[in-house]
C-alpha cells in the first residue's frame, strides 16, 4: 500500500534531521579530540620530557605515564561517543513525533476538504449535498485558498442545479395550460353534431398527440420534485406498493396481453408513499410496454433489503446499454421521440426517486431478453 502524504513528508523531515544529527555530532567529536586537556595529551615523540603522575598512591613516570594518559583519552572519548549516541536516538525519536504531529496539523485542512468532498459525493442525490461547504479559518495561505476556490465551485454548482430543477418545473406548469386548452377545443369540435368522418379521426390524432405531450409534463414535473428535499418521511410497506402498482396497471397489461404475477413480500421502509408507487408504477409501466407482446409476462417482487424486483421478458438488452436508460430521453432503440412506449423519463425517475430515498437501482439483462431491475432502499428508520 502506498504510504500517505503524511508519512512521506514525516519521513521527509525525519531523513533532514537524521543528516543534519549526524553531521553535528561528527563535528562536535573531532572537536572534541582536537581540544582535549594538554594535561592528558602527551606530547608526541618527546622523549625529553619526564612527567610524573599519582595515581592510586603509584608514581609513573616515562612511558608509563604517557600509555596511561592515551588510555584515559581514549577512555574520555568512547565515553562521550557512547552519551552522543544515546543522546542522538532518543532526540530521534522525540524529532519523528514532532514531524508527525508538525505535518498533521499542517495537513488538517487538506483532510477537511477531502471529508466535504465524500460528503457531497455520498449524500443520497448528489445535488442535495451540494449545499455543505469547507468554510475555512486560517492564514491567508495556499491551503485557504485551494477550500474557498472549492466553496465557490460548489456554491456554482448548487446554484446552477437549482436554476435547471427550477426551470424545468416552472416550464412544466406553463405548458400544462396551453395543452389543456388543446384538448378542450379538440373536444369541443369532435362533439360537434356538424363533425364529419375526417374530423373525427383528426381530433383523436390530436388528442392522442397531447395526451404523450401530457404525460412528458408530468414526467418533468415528477422528476423535478424527484431531485428536491424529501419533505415527507412517513413508514411504507413496499409490499402494499407492488399490490397496488398492480391492480392500477391490469388494464394495460390485459391490452397488451402480458401477464403481471406480484410476489409481496413484507419490506417495511421509509420515505414518500406517493413518490415510491410512482418509481413501481414506471419499472411495471416499462416491463409491459417494451415486452415481447402477446404471451409475455412482468414478475414484480418485494423483500427484504427493503427492495423492489420488477423482471420482465422481452427483446435482448445488451449489457452496454444499461447505463443510458437511466438518462432522459434515452430509450434502447436510440428513438428520441415520444411515442406509444413513454417518453423515456420512466427510467431516470426511478433512479432520480430512488437516489432521493437514500437508495439504489441496478439494472441486468435477462437470459432470453428482457430486464431485471432491483430498486432498494433503506430500511425503515434507518
Amino acid at each position: 500500500m502506498r504510504p500517505t502524504l503524511r508519512l512521506r513528508l514525516t519521513l521527509v523531515y525525519f531523513g533532514f534531521f537524521m543528516i543534519a544529527g549526524l553531521v553535528l555530532l561528527g563535528i562536535t567529536y573531532v572537536l572534541f579530540r582536537q581540544k582535549l586537556p594538554l594535561s592528558l595529551m602527551p606530547p608526541s615523540g618527546d622523549r625529553e620530557l619526564k612527567r610524573i603522575l599519582h595515581v592510586n598512591d603509584v608514581v609513573l613516570t616515562g612511558e608509563a605515564a604517557d600509555r596511561f594518559m592515551e588510555a584515559q583519552a581514549a577512555e574520555v572519548s568512547r565515553s562521550l561517543l557512547q552519551m552522543e549516541v544515546v543522546a542522538f536516538v532518543l532526540v530521534a525519536v522525540v524529532a519523528f513525533a514532532s514531524a508527525w504531529a508538525l505535518t498533521g496539523r499542517m495537513l488538517s485542512p487538506l483532510h477537511r476538504v477531502t471529508a466535504t468532498a465524500r460528503r457531497i459525493a455520498a449524500a443520497p442525490a448528489s445535488e442535495r449535498g451540494l449545499h455543505q461547504r469547507i468554510d475555512l479559518h486560517g492564514p491567508d495561505d495556499e491551503v485557504k485558498e485551494l477550500a474557498d476556490t472549492f466553496d465557490s465551485m460548489v456554491e456554482r454548482l448548487e446554484h446552477t442545479f437549482d436554476t435547471q430543477r427550477r426551470f424545468v418545473a416552472n416550464a412544466s406548469h406553463e405548458l400544462r395550460t396551453p395543452l389543456t386548452l388543446n384538448r378542450a377545443l379538440v373536444e369541443l369540435a369532435m362533439h360537434r353534431r356538424t363533425a364529419s368522418p375526417d374530423v373525427l379521426r383528426l381530433g383523436e390524432d390530436l388528442l392522442k398527440i397531447n395526451s404523450r405531450h401530457e404525460r412528458l409534463i408530468e414526467g418533468l414535473l415528477l422528476l423535478a420534485r424527484s431531485e428536491q428535499e424529501l419533505a415527507d418521511h412517513s413508514p411504507v410497506d413496499l409490499a402494499d406498493v407492488v399490490v397496488h402498482v398492480a391492480e392500477q396497471t391490469a388494464a394495460e397489461a390485459t391490452t397488451a396481453d402480458v401477464k403481471v404475477t406480484v410476489v409481496a413480500g413484507p419490506a417495511p421502509a421509509s420515505g414518500d408513499g406517493l413518490l415510491l408507487e410512482q418509481m413501481t408504477r414506471n419499472l411495471v409501466e416499462n416491463g409491459i410496454r417494451h415486452n415481447t407482446g402477446p404471451g409475455g409476462w412482468v414478475r414484480v417482487e418485494s423483500g427484504p433489503g427493503p427492495s423492489i424486483t420488477v423482471s420482465n421478458s422481452g427483446p435482448v438488452v445488451p449489457p452496454y446499454d444499461l447505463p443510458t436508460l437511466f438518462e432522459p430521453f434515452r430509450r434502447l432503440d436510440g428513438d428520441r421521440i415520444t411515442s406509444a412506449k413513454g417518453s423515456g423519463l420512466g427510467l431516470s425517475i426511478v433512479r432520480s426517486v430512488a437516489q432521493a430515498h437514500g437508495g439504489t437501482v441496478t439494472a441486468q439483462p435477462r437470459d432470453g431478453g428482457g430486464l431485471v431491475v432491483t430498486v432498494t432502499l433503506p430500511p425503515a428508520g434507518g
